[in-house]
């Protein structure tokens, strides 16, 4: 059963794919924020994302269309649409119909990935995609991914970082972790202190978390190794979010050390967000939760959801 949600789509900028994904020349098929879009790299190097319908008759250029040069070509009449959407050749046709143009989204690339941005009403962003400093640093190591389809909304998913008593009784974690949560603008900062057992006894670890907007956050862990996670979620639809997280860590004395730390902290970075799943798909949005001294920041994090999100028609705020 479809769920519904008393918000739209959150605006921001969001990841649509990894830069390794999309070689020169290459396109690729995407469906986000209700649509269909393609994704494309021209010989230039440049990443580009336009509307997937052709203006003409309606094809779509994700199936069977070409990038050739800078330019995407439609499969049907070879109609050919530059980066921003404008319609440049025409092989049979003397003159281009003046609205003869696609739709085409801001897309930013950095971090060894692809962002697009999205807002419901079309305006421009009002934050920049942070750039995340262990990205090609010689000290951390590359990328190890992993993505998930989740049936919820990004502000469900969102709100776990806020949840530390949900660690124990979800993930099965050694104590409740404690969490306070900030923002400024676009940026929120959470911090949570948890426990952490060893041989040697108990530690405490820290995560603090950067979060601009709902596209986009940068959890780090510190404690016995230092790993940090860029998570990015991108609405697929009103039901669907795809969630990507890129894992890097500080390497240790040998890549043998290196590997199977980093081996043990996705794995088990995985498996809590696995276990969240059935509970994200199958609970109900309660916009006044009743909750109790021991709960975390939640509230804090939906004042600063609010901005985020379009009135919706017929709305005064």
């Amino acid at each position: 059963m479809k769920r519904d949600f008393p918000f739209p789509l959150p605006n921001g900028w969001f990841q649509v794919a990894w830069s390794d994904e999309l070689a020169r020349g290459e396109l690729k098929r995407l469906k986000y924020f209700g649509k269909e879009l393609v994704l494309y790299r021209g010989e230039n190097g440049n990443a580009h994302a336009l509307d997937a319908y052709c203006p003409h008759l309606g094809a779509d250029l994700g199936c069977g269309g070409r990038v050739v040069g800078n330019n995407l070509r439609c499969p049907f009449h070879h109609w050919e649409f530059d980066g921003d959407g404008a319609c440049v050749e025409i092989p049979y046709a003397n003159r281009i119909p003046p609205k003869a143009s696609l739709k085409s989204w801001l897309v930013v690339e950095k971090n060894g990935m692809i962002y697009a941005h999205y807002h419901q009403q079309g305006e421009a962003p009002v934050f920049d995609v942070p750039d995340l400093p262990e990205f090609g640093d010689e000290q951390w190591t590359p990328f190890i991914k992993r993505d998930f389809i989740v049936r919820s909304r990004n502000q469900e998913l969102a709100e776990n970082t806020c949840d530390p008593a949900h660690f124990k009784y979800v993930h099965g974690t050694a104590g409740l972790p404690t969490a306070e949560a900030d923002f400024d603008g676009p940026l929120l900062k959470v911090k949570l202190d948890y426990p952490i057992e060893t041989r040697s006894g108990e530690k405490h670890g820290e995560v603090s978390i950067c979060s601009w907007g709902y596209g986009i956050g940068i959890t780090r862990f510190t404690g016995i190794v230092e790993t940090t996670v860029f998570v990015g979620g991108t609405p697929v639809d009103d039901e669907y979010v795809h969630n990507r997280m890129s894992f890097t860590l500080k390497k240790l004395d040998s890549d043998e050390a290196t590997k199977a730390v980093g081996e043990a902290f996705v794995n088990e970075i995985s498996r809590q967000f696995t276990e969240d799943i059935p509970i994200w798909e199958n609970k109900i949005y309660l916009d006044r939760p009743l909750l109790c001294d021991g709960d975390g920041p939640i509230a804090v994090m939906r004042r600063w959801g609010q901005q985020f999100y379009s009135p919706s028609p017929g709305s005064s705020t």
